[in-house]
């Protein structure tokens, strides 16, 4: 593989507008595949795109909201069951271990999951870049549920760049997050609605010139946003898309 490759496995909302899947992107580098966020719907999304789960090494979490988490203790899940050997890494704000315990107890009472697992937990504080044999990740806080402990990531990997603003309004982190990155990924929950913890077009369209990105796709559409589609300029995040860096 000369250059990484990123596979839109959800890009939808919380709430599925659209039928889209909840956010999960797939990444497959020279070195090493990861995941940029793992929402609930995750599995059969990866899945139906014939992704080995067992190929995922790394799984990178902008924050804990179902939607962008909630696959994850299926994937473990999965991998405990089958027995997989080879380690992962999960990279995540604080606290992401017992958030993941708790989960489990909830949903699969009784089942040794994580104990059967080699996993690496790494967790992150603003601005802090996490160094791993193939990533280099930088988390820049942003503006959304600040219970859900919300960052945006910029990821280098093989001399890419892959910024991803995570779930947020506008954030003046934005601008260096996305500085310069291969590829932008930025949500645009609505299109005039306005809601402090979300994204809309129009607000978003007066920001773009203080962006200097080389790449910007657009991600996390609900009803209103798909309903004006033709009236948005900039690429658009598709379930099953595949973009090459």
């Amino acid at each position: 593989m000369k250059t990484p490759k990123l596979t839109i496995i959800g890009c939808g909302d919380a709430f599925g507008s659209g039928g889209r899947l909840t956010t999960c992107f797939y990444v497959q580098s020279a070195r090493g595949n990861f995941l940029i966020d793992c929402g609930a719907s995750a599995i059969p999304g990866l899945k139906k795109n014939n992704v080995n789960i067992g190929d995922i090494g790394t799984i990178l979490l902008t924050h804990f909201h179902g939607d962008h988490y909630g696959g994850v203790p299926f994937l473990l899940l999965e991998a405990a069951v089958y027995g997989r050997t080879k380690p992962i890494t999960i990279i995540s704000p604080p606290g992401c271990r017992p958030k993941l315990e708790q989960l489990l107890a909830l949903l699969y009472p009784g089942t040794e999951v994580l104990s059967k697992l080699d996993i690496r937990f790494i967790k992150y504080e603003p601005f802090e870049t996490i160094k791993t044999t193939y990533l280099e990740v930088k988390a820049f806080p942003v503006v959304h549920s600040q219970a859900a402990q919300p960052h945006g990531l910029r990821i280098k990997v093989d001399d890419k760049i892959i910024s991803y603003s995570g779930d947020t309004t506008w954030a003046d982190n934005l601008i260096e997050l996305s500085k310069d990155a291969d590829l932008f990924i930025c949500e645009c929950n609505f299109f005039a609605l306005s809601v402090k913890a979300h994204l809309n077009y129009r607000l978003l369209q007066t920001k773009l010139p203080l962006l200097a990105y080389k790449r910007i796709l657009l991600t996390h559409f609900d009803t209103e946003m798909l309903q004006n589609r033709e009236h948005v300029k900039e690429e658009c995040a598709v379930d099953g898309m595949v973009v090459e860096l």
